[in-house]
């Protein structure tokens, strides 16, 4: 808050002496020093779940891994983001989820502007080795502007934190569990019958592939205006002060 004194702490990371407040996360002084962590479910003006593990870092004298998105910086915290062991889990991670959906960059319409293609091409992966399961999930084009296609969904809940959060409706919810869970409206009914939905178009602006289109836009306008949850979030916060 403005005008109150701020506790400074002091760190690591990757060997370098870096500053941060009191209450940060280990992300976003990591971003702050862009240092590249890489993030999936993460959206910056959403609520953090640290659920895609993507963003594991090393902290000396812990034995687990740290999901930098919601691990809280402490003075004197050694911290890595880079090793051969972060590398191989995180590759694991993004094999794991192009083989649970199907994500064939190449026919999708996503291609080329899609955040989990983005984010394999980083980490140099150019081929799964664990076979894909080809699920057959039914596509919701009922509603008049927007279409949600499970097949492509990574569950990473942006839709569903975008939905709630900064909306306020409420429509997108997790139906099931595991390899079995998609994204639904109003309980499991068809989008186009939704009595809730604003037609706002959030969801479609922070879903990182194809699972949520809005029709009749390319990917490319929707990447122009990645820039508006953060915005509204920020809006909201100071109306609250």
């Amino acid at each position: 808050m403005i005008g109150q004194p701020f506790q400074i702490i002091t760190l690591t990371m990757d060997g370098k002496p870096v500053g941060a407040r009191y209450g940060e996360t280990l992300l976003e002084v990591a971003r702050e020093n862009n240092i590249f962590i890489p993030t999936l479910c993460y959206f910056e003006g959403l609520s953090t779940l640290g659920a895609c593990r993507l963003c594991l870092v090393e902290v000396k004298g812990w034995y687990k891994l740290a999901p930098a998105c919601v691990t809280m910086v402490h003075e004197g915290m050694e911290v890595m983001t880079r090793s051969e062991r972060l590398d191989r889990y995180r590759r694991l991670i993004l094999e794991l989820l192009y083989s649970e959906r199907n994500h064939v960059c190449s026919v999708c319409i996503a291609n080329g502007y899609c955040d989990l293609q983005s984010l394999a091409e980083k980490l140099g992966i150019d081929h799964v080795r664990i076979p894909y399961r080809y699920p057959k999930f039914l596509v919701d084009a009922t509603h008049d502007r927007f279409v949600s296609d499970n097949n492509r969904c990574v569950l990473c809940q942006r839709c569903v934190r975008a939905c709630g959060e900064i909306e306020g409706a409420h429509t997108l919810d997790i139906m099931r569990r595991g390899v079995f869970a998609r994204v639904v409206s109003d309980l499991d009914q068809p989008w186009g019958d939704s009595t809730t939905c604003t037609r706002c178009g959030k969801c479609a602006q922070v879903c990182p592939t194809a699972a949520i289109m809005e029709k009749g836009r390319s990917f490319a306008e929707k990447l122009e205006r990645r820039d508006l949850l953060p915005y509204l979030t920020t809006m909201r916060e100071e109306e609250r002060k």
